[in-house]
């Protein structure tokens, strides 16, 4: 098994920043695509952006490309999520997700471990 403990979460304005955390702690050897999702009320789960095991690919929602940058930190089993230029529309609860293959990277359907989700609010 696989646990995911994220943190970062907050209520921002339009034009802000922040950066999401997710510590994999358990099997870890046994990740190779961990990555962020998101969800409002109603809507399916989002892929916001993945990176593989050792960080040589990422992948982002075209809706954030420019604006998001995933990164990892291997030795922690951290992955980190930089949000910049936040929008309203980036108002949502995230999620962190890790896998054990790579296909599909940016499909809730590869991901086997979620993390329980932490909001992000932007006013503006």
């Amino acid at each position: 098994q696989v646990q995911l403990v994220e943190s970062g979460g907050d209520s921002v304005q339009a034009g802000g920043s922040l950066r999401l955390s997710c510590a994999a702690s358990g099997y870890t050897y046994s990740i190779n695509l961990m990555g962020w999702f998101r969800q409002t009320p109603g809507k399916e789960r989002e892929g916001v952006a993945t990176i593989s095991r050792g960080g040589g690919s990422t992948y982002y929602a075209d809706s954030v490309k420019g604006r998001f940058t995933i990164s990892e930190d291997k030795a922690k089993n951290t992955v980190y999520l930089q949000m910049n230029s936040l929008t309203p529309e980036d108002t949502a609860m995230y999620y962190c997700a890790a896998a054990g293959w790579t296909l599909r990277p940016l499909s809730a359907e590869t991901f086997g471990y979620w993390s329980q989700g932490t909001q992000v609010t932007v006013s503006s």
